[in-house]
């Protein structure tokens, strides 16, 4: 592409292979990266950075992530609920739950889930919803998978917010229009139909099974004229200048484990790729479907000055916890304390904060109206 800058072509080295499954993963990085200039969304360019920069970079040995282990979540609800899974000094949500969600719940991951909040809110201009959707119409909303957000609340006081997740990770103090409810998305929905404006689902790759069913629980509980949003991640960090070493860490270590993982576990973790938005909504019943794309890069690395500041958090929220996005995965895949792990984190944390490589993400926001 002639509008990139011209670097070295020098590479952080590989990491030590993982086991057969590194070449299948090289392999389909290859078919995968073919298939990136048949993209609609336009290639993302890197800013040029100083050759005597990148040289530093080359003999920078530090491997410091953001953040500690911390303990989980307190807030004062049934005592099962409290009864975490711990992995190697991490918990994860109560096994009273069906699901066997990939990320902890601890204060470190939700370090990560507040950095990525912030950078989506960036992406979207600071708009929490993209449904036309009048502020004095929104009477009352469900928000599913809800993390530790509550930004809707504060801007409109007047609304209804219910939260759901799987663990109690909201704060202590919440609005008082905020209603908190620990619950499990893949089981049938609970609330009675017909009575939400918006139905607001972000980032539940790797939790669900079944993506029509999850659109068909959120048409009933909609209410006629109202709307369900669905903003997804395929976490298959890609590049379109081919910057993203075959046999790096985050092809043969992190690509490898997500899509490992999911045929593993019978979830998707490429929910973009398979069109799994817009064809649940259709088969739920959905109309006036419409959805926008974006390349998220995993750094500061574009020319365009909004992207490079997505970038930036989103390389915060992974260095901070790339062990957090990996470890039950490593566990599912690899087997429970195999070797390599912590190898393959050190390599992947350098190629994170390497400015030669321009791997970006896919994010897409798909929302439909329930007809009146």
């Amino acid at each position: 592409m002639a509008d990139q800058p011209t670097t070295s072509a020098t590479s952080p080295p590989p990491p030590p292979t993982v086991s057969t499954t590194a070449t299948a993963a090289t392999a389909q990085h290859q078919e995968t990266q073919g298939d990136v200039e048949e993209d609609a969304e336009p290639a993302l360019i890197a800013a040029p950075v100083p050759e005597d920069e990148l040289d530093e970079e080359d003999n920078d040995d530090g491997d410091s992530a953001l953040g500690s282990d911390a303990a989980s979540s307190t807030n004062s609800i049934s005592a099962s609920i409290m009864e975490y899974r711990t992995i190697q000094g991490r918990t994860y949500h109560s096994e009273r739950h069906n699901s066997s969600y990939f990320t902890p719940n601890d204060d470190q991951q939700l370090q990560s889930q507040d950095l990525t909040h912030h950078y989506l809110m960036v992406l979207l201009d600071n708009k929490l919803f993209l449904p036309p959707i009048k502020g004095e119409d929104l009477q009352k909303v469900l928000d599913v998978g809800t993390g530790s957000g509550i930004d809707l609340a504060d801007q409109y006081p007047h609304t209804e917010i219910i939260g759901t997740d799987l663990s109690p990770t909201m704060p202590l103090w919440v609005p008082p229009n905020v209603k908190f409810e620990i619950d499990d998305l893949t089981q049938p929905w609970t609330w009675a139909p017909d009575q939400f404006d918006l139905v607001h689902a972000r980032y539940l790759f790797g939790a669900v099974a079944d993506w029509t069913e999850l659109f068909r629980q959120a048409y009933r509980v909609c209410r006629p004229g109202g709307w369900c949003q669905s903003g997804e991640a395929d976490v298959e960090i890609l590049s379109d200048d081919n910057t993203v070493p075959p046999d790096g860490a985050m092809n043969t270590f992190w690509n490898m484990l997500y899509r490992e993982a999911g045929r593993k576990l019978g979830v998707s973790f490429q929910v973009i790729k398979e069109g799994l938005q817009r064809k649940g909504m259709e088969e739920a019943g959905f109309v006036d479907i419409q959805e926008v794309s974006y390349k998220i890069p995993c750094g500061a690395w574009p020319q365009d000055p909004k992207l490079a500041e997505v970038g930036m958090y989103l390389q915060a929220t992974m260095l901070n916890d790339v062990e957090g996005y990996t470890l039950f995965l490593w566990n599912t895949v690899m087997g429970e304390n195999a070797p390599g792990y912590q190898e393959h984190l050190a390599y992947m944390r350098r190629e994170l904060k390497s400015r030669r490589i321009h791997g970006y993400m896919k994010v897409r926001y798909v929302w439909g109206r329930k007809p009146e």
